[in-house]
């Protein structure tokens, strides 16, 4: 009796260990566990500078402007590596031409002098993210941002040409759905770095304009890009809480 006891008793210590063994190897796989806040933002910036550039129809012109965009998140963890939440983006663009001449033949060439184009941008998105490990590690792990976008913009473009100047007013109306892949770098206990890059979505868009303050014309576009955006490359950094 004492013996089927003792093998009863070392049975069931057994059972409990390899039961914690399992409950250690589920909570090694959660990189995100439900409850937890992340904040963050990815903030991107360039200048471009071209002084007498050529490029096929494009004849010898200068320019110069500057590029700039800040998006802030936030998101909760519903489940562990499931997250949603919201982000919002800025943009601002600034590109000054001068001497563009389109060559297009002998008898139809078309030529900017003095011209500028300042826009603004916006976007509300909300958010959701599923995170995987990469492997056992807690540092490392790639994730799926899934965005569902509503945004405009408005801008201005203006032409000098002597003393005549002609100035064209937009603005713009865009919904979309996309996705993000990234990877997510911790860099101590809270704190991670953030890559991310567009790979496939679907945008409608509506443009408004008005020129000179006497033409108006609407234009409507779709799109579908199912391809690696090299220009939605993403660097930011997120707070874990």
């Amino acid at each position: 009796m004492k013996k089927i006891i003792f093998l009863l008793s070392i049975l069931c210590l057994t059972l409990s260990v390899q039961a914690q063994e399992g409950k250690k190897k589920i909570a090694d796989n959660v990189f995100v566990p439900k409850g937890q806040w992340i904040v963050g933002s990815s903030v991107s910036y360039s200048e471009h500078t071209e002084e007498n550039y050529q490029f096929l129809i494009i004849d010898k012109f200068n320019s110069d402007g500057y590029s700039f965009k800040v998006s802030p998140l936030i998101v909760y963890g519903l489940k562990d590596n499931l997250a949603m939440g919201g982000r919002f983006s800025y943009g601002r663009t600034l590109t000054k031409f001068d001497n563009l001449n389109f060559d297009l033949g002998d008898d139809l060439s078309i030529n900017l002098n003095d011209t500028y184009e300042l826009t603004h941008s916006y976007t509300v998105m909300a958010i959701m993210r599923n995170y995987i490990n990469l492997g056992s590690s807690k540092r490392f792990a790639l994730f799926a941002e899934t965005q569902l976008k509503f945004g405009g913009s408005q801008s201005k473009l203006v032409t000098k040409s002597g003393q005549e100047v002609s100035g064209t007013y937009s603005t713009s109306t865009d919904l979309g759905i996309g996705v993000s892949p990234g990877i997510v770098a911790f860099v101590n206990n809270y704190t991670a770095v953030e890559v991310s890059v567009g790979v496939l979505g679907v945008d409608f868009g509506k443009v408004h304009q008005k020129k000179d303050q006497i033409y108006t014309a609407d234009r409507s576009s779709s799109s579908a890009n199912f391809r690696i955006n090299l220009f939605s490359i993403g660097l930011g950094i997120a707070f874990y809480l």
